[in-house]
């Protein structure tokens, strides 16, 4: 593949059981992408499940993968999906649950610590760099006293499933800014205050 090639990894859980979970935000921002690239994930060798393609006409050429483990092991299938594909962190953007921002809010950025997200922390450590690029969707911080592992492992509520798919489309959009035109336009479009 050419270096102008970009790996998204999209973050959750495996199984139908936690599809809907706040945790697995990342697989469905990908399956959004996978749409409007118009294939079907594959198994593949490196733990995930991948779609390749372009990203409309004349677009980029995207590896989308989705790890087949919890999110805690993130880290291996990435890392074997980019060397599969010949990418390096520079071209790597991860889409994921991000609690420290409230419900329907997408922030971006480059590098940074992990706020505590083990999935990130996983990632950082097998890539051996930080400074990926990252979708950080917000699914808000839980209520009251209640655990964090238990919230963000709940399905969104009725409330949230409403705006859903707003979320998940301006994430995927995000996504596409992203590669197309930088982190800095991206962020002037989607960090609105």
């Amino acid at each position: 593949m050419s270096d102008g090639t970009w790996l998204v990894a999209g973050l959750g859980n495996p199984g139908s059981g936690y599809a809907g979970n706040r945790h697995n935000i990342g697989q469905m921002v990908l399956d959004e992408l996978a749409n409007r690239v118009g294939s079907k994930f594959k198994t593949h060798s490196s733990r995930s499940q991948v779609v390749e393609g372009r990203m409309g006409v004349g677009g980029p050429r995207i590896v989308l993968a989705k790890p087949m483990v919890y999110m805690n092991l993130s880290g291996g299938p990435v890392a074997n999906a980019a060397k599969f594909f010949g990418i390096g962190v520079d071209r790597l953007i991860v889409v994921h649950d991000e609690i420290d921002i409230p419900f329907d809010t997408i922030k971006l950025k480059r590098g940074g610590g992990e706020g505590g997200h083990n999935g990130l922390r996983d990632i950082s450590k097998a890539m051996g760099s930080k400074d990926y690029l990252r979708v950080r969707a917000g699914v808000g911080r839980p209520p009251g006293r209640m655990d964090t592992a238990k919230w963000v492992l709940q399905d969104f509520s009725k409330t949230e499933k409403a705006d859903l798919p707003f979320l998940i489309d301006n994430c995927a959009d995000a996504v596409q800014l992203l590669m197309t035109s930088g982190l800095e336009a991206a962020q002037a479009k989607f960090h609105i205050s």
